[in-house]
């Protein structure tokens, strides 16, 4: 079973909000992804662990991380700052 939104019926599942439970794992941006990506990560947690594990890293050292949301979504820095400025953010 899926833990994305449905579209049965034209449903969009968009919601405004963040699922900061959802798992997440960061990456080094130079570690070339592909088959074995999982077992490249760095660390592994919720997202709102991850985003407040990179967000208080030095900005040199948190330019060469990302981190992959599950759905396979990546977030690079900008977009890991941005969530950690949140009003919601629970870190």
């Amino acid at each position: 079973m899926t833990d994305h939104p449905s579209t049965f019926q034209g449903e969009s599942g968009a919601s405004d909000g963040i699922d900061w439970d959802d798992h997440a794992t960061v990456h080094s941006v130079s570690d070339g992804q592909g088959v074995l990506d999982p077992l490249k990560s760095l660390h592994r947690g919720t997202l709102a662990e991850m985003v407040a594990l990179v967000s208080r890293m030095p900005a040199e050292e948190r330019a060469g991380l990302a981190i992959q949301k599950a759905g396979d979504h990546l977030l690079g820095p900008a977009e890991i700052m941005a969530l950690a400025a949140r009003d919601d953010f629970p870190g």
